[in-house]
């Protein structure tokens, strides 16, 4: 059964990502997974240990120490994450989530995402960790995983949400922007609601048709206002979603790069980087 995958840390952002969920639920009539995931830990490693410089005895009590302190705090983010999932499954609740099914894992954060989104329809992340929360300007390293090895479409979620009351498309004609187009002409997530498709370039016939075709795969089925601006696409569009109450941008993620894991200037990335909605990523 397909559902909305929704991944909390301790970050604040995990209630804005319990409120997109409950609004993708509310909008495609599905479920909730609410995910949190324990990063296992070397507590030998994570202490620096030089042991082996030093005597087998001493060695041998420092090992014990060591792994005495790991034990506590695999039970300490254990009952962490349980208090984590409680809230989220409450909050969620109130929000009007359809249904909820809290899990909780151990293991590498990306790789069980990916792991859980086989039944996903939506995946839904916080902008940054509780390692890099405050980090102005940045996206977390996973996230940025996440998203670049995904095969679903990723909500991010910023910090501080209004529900969602126009989609900026943002639009160049690739494929992936083709796919982003589709999904707002025909998801019920974006039924009803108000478009307003964006476009960096110059203003001349090849980009004027290139926006109309657009706006006719969109149909009558919503409200369309269009913009063609010349800049650079992360200005043209920023300043559009920045003079939108309650935007949520939808644009297409950038491909697969086999020898890449981390982006470096590219649009997908600044977007997300800057803006201050949700941002929906097509691939």
């Amino acid at each position: 059964m397909q559902n909305i995958l929704a991944c909390v840390d301790t970050s604040s952002y995990a209630a804005s990502v319990c409120d997109l969920a409950a609004w993708a639920s509310r909008k495609l009539e599905l479920p909730v997974e609410l995910l949190h995931v324990v990063q296992r830990k070397d507590a030998v490693s994570g202490r620096h240990d030089l042991s082996g410089a030093i005597g087998l005895g001493v060695k041998s009590q420092l090992l014990e120490e060591l792994t005495q302190i790991e034990e506590a705090d695999a039970r300490l983010q254990i009952e962490r994450g349980r208090v984590l999932l409680a809230a989220g499954e409450e909050h969620l609740k109130a929000a009007g989530a359809i249904g909820i099914k809290p899990l909780h894992r151990h293991g590498g954060i990306v790789e069980t995402i990916l792991e859980r989104e086989i039944d996903a329809r939506i995946v839904v992340i916080g902008k940054r960790g509780a390692s890099h929360e405050f980090a102005q300007d940045h996206i977390g390293s996973k996230i940025e995983r996440v998203v670049r090895a995904s095969s679903r479409p990723i909500l991010v979620a910023s910090r501080a949400i209004v529900t969602p009351q126009v989609v900026v498309l943002a639009y160049d004609a690739s494929p992936a922007a083709d796919r982003a187009l589709e999904r707002c002409a025909n998801s019920p997530l974006f039924l009803g609601m108000p478009v307003h498709v964006v476009m960096a370039g110059s203003d001349d016939q090849r980009h004027r048709t290139l926006i109309d075709k657009a706006v006719a795969q969109l149909g009558e089925a919503h409200e369309v206002r269009t913009t063609l601006g010349s800049g650079r696409p992360e200005e043209v569009i920023s300043a559009v979603v920045g003079e939108t109450p309650g935007a949520i941008l939808l644009m297409g993620a950038y491909g697969h790069l086999p020898l890449r894991t981390l982006i470096v200037g590219s649009t997908t990335t600044a977007m997300v980087r800057t803006v201050r909605v949700p941002v929906l990523l097509v691939r």
